[in-house]
């Protein structure tokens, strides 16, 4: 047997609009900027994307399951994703809801805000996860049994906790410094917990379809679906299932449709289940191998940038001050009670703010500049601590 494991991140964050110093104690409304047309309108992004690539993506996916009975994928969903669906593209989430009533879309957890709170506040952390997983038994009657760390950090640590919360497997980066000779394809077992298994992302196969479909710089563009089963091939010589990790908005965001990614995706599931004997699995199908042996991540890995580590979200001062300020709240907000101060708060700690905040150059600055809604970092900055000032005064008065 032959498998590719297909597994899709869908996310947006809600974006915080450019708040004055003048709007504290004057405007608590940070989300949603009143000019649909400004560069951090939530409404008007997430609508961009749902029809570059939501909506097309759905189809392709509805297409495959009708018509081949062995394709299966699963996904990862944030909840501040599911809550902007639920406002502006409601369909969508019935159509999630019909995908994953055929018992071949396998739902993975993770924290329900997109947020490093794990590496700020633990029981943010386990809050935060189990909100994700109430969400999902609510709209979809559904309970995942396998975690993902937001963009797929994981250490050794992490994995203790994460099995202390019921999960029976984590997704996790396949990066070399942490594998050295083994290969990502296997199921391995891990270090420090009793039975949590550990799936890596192949991330040379991954990052093919991801990044490199259409850089006509890249030495095997074009890609053809033919060549590239040809490297699944390849590499189920060591380890018979290949885990294909990537976002959800590779099909038609990062890759435009005039790359011919749909079509590419829509022969690759065709032609691979056309041949005896492979197949498709979902992350909950591998979590019930047996491991190959066991792998230990003494540092953070996560899936971003070139060095594959938190410096993303934790490289400057600039983040260490946002964050640091905005987590020393968290007590204060808790014990307000006050349920739109709190989702304020939680709203604050996706992941994505600090991301904005990134001041790298060269290739992985040019990555964090596509995706910020902010002229720059500091902007990003500055706009982050004048709401925590206005959370601020919100608490004192």
């Amino acid at each position: 047997m032959r498998g590719i494991c297909l597994y899709l991140h869908i996310h947006q964050p809600f974006r915080y609009r450019g708040y004055s110093i003048f709007d504290v104690g004057a405007n608590e409304n940070y989300f949603f900027d009143p000019d649909y047309n400004s560069k951090q309108s939530n409404e008007r992004i997430f609508k961009k994307v749902a029809e570059k690539s939501y909506y097309p993506t759905f189809s392709l996916l509805e297409k495959n399951l009708k018509q081949h009975p062995g394709f299966k994928f699963s996904l990862s969903i944030t909840g501040t994703w599911l809550e902007q669906a639920e406002m502006w593209a409601p369909d969508l989430i019935e159509r999630l809801k019909k995908m994953i009533k055929t018992g071949r879309v396998d739902l993975v957890a993770e924290t329900y805000y997109h947020s490093m709170s794990y590496f700020y506040n633990l029981d943010e952390f386990k809050s935060q996860v189990e909100k994700q997983v109430s969400t999902f038994k609510r709209l979809f009657d559904y309970s995942p049994k396998v975690f993902r760390g937001t963009e797929l950090t994981y250490n050794d640590s992490m994995g203790k906790v994460v099995e202390s919360l019921g999960f029976k497997a984590c997704l996790a980066e396949g990066w070399d410094k942490i594998l050295g000779w083994r290969s990502p394809n296997f199921v391995y077992s891990a270090a420090g917990t009793k039975s949590l298994k550990l799936l890596l992302k192949n991330y040379r196969l991954s990052d093919d379809l991801a990044f490199r479909f259409s850089d006509k710089n890249w030495k095997d563009w074009p890609l053809t679906v033919e060549k590239y089963e040809a490297w699944l091939n390849d590499a189920c010589l060591n380890g018979n299932v290949i885990n294909l990790f990537m976002d959800f908005e590779t099909f038609g965001e990062h890759q435009w449709k005039d790359t011919g990614i749909f079509e590419f995706m829509d022969r690759l599931i065709a032609s691979w289940l056309s041949k005896f004997d492979n197949q498709f699995l979902t992350v909950s199908d591998r979590a019930t191998e047996s491991p190959a042996g066991e792998l230990s991540f003494p540092w953070t890995v996560t899936w971003a940038d070139t060095e594959r580590d938190l410096s993303a979200w934790m490289g400057n001062k600039l983040q260490d001050e946002a964050m640091s300020n905005l987590y020393a709240l968290r007590d204060r907000i808790y014990q307000s009670k006050n349920p739109e101060l709190i989702e304020d708060f939680r709203k604050l700690t996706t992941s994505d703010h600090a991301y904005y905040m990134c001041t790298k150059y060269w290739n992985d600055g040019d990555v964090h500049a596509y995706f910020s809604a902010y002229d720059s970092p500091y902007d990003a900055f500055m706009y982050f601590l004048n709401i925590l000032h206005s959370l601020e005064y919100r608490l004192s008065s």
